[in-house]
């Protein structure tokens, strides 16, 4: 069973810095990428970054992008570190997993297959 477990969302001010993790299970991690969404309240599932584990590579939004890095460990875990937030940044975040072979687009929602619980993430002004 693939279970991905979300934790470090919170509350910050403008300016400051949280840490995600996705602890992830049930995956083979060679054959499967790792990304972030976020969804604020009213509006669609938005992309936010992608890890493709077996590469190492990475995909940003340009809203993230030098503000957001994205990154995996041994221990199956990916980490979204966030930086500088700004108060457009609150949402709720998840994250996904989605098979690196077959998938489609790497910032479309629809094209992934597991997904997290989510955390809450409210940047203050």
């Amino acid at each position: 069973e693939v279970q991905l477990v979300e934790s470090g969302g919170g509350l910050v001010q403008a300016g400051g810095s949280l840490r995600l993790s996705c602890a992830a299970s049930g995956l083979t991690f060679d054959d499967h990428a790792i990304g972030w969404f976020r969804q604020a309240p009213g509006k669609e599932r938005e992309f936010v970054a992608v890890l493709i584990w077996r590469f190492g590579s990475t995909v940003y939004a340009d809203s993230v992008k030098g503000r957001f890095t994205i990154s995996g460990d041994n221990a199956n875990t990916v980490y979204l570190q966030m930086n500088n937030l700004k108060p457009e940044d609150t949402a709720v975040y998840y994250c996904a997993a989605v098979d690196r072979r077959t998938i489609i687009s790497w910032r479309d929602a629809s094209s992934y297959d597991y997904w997290g619980q989510g955390t809450q993430v409210t940047v203050s002004s």
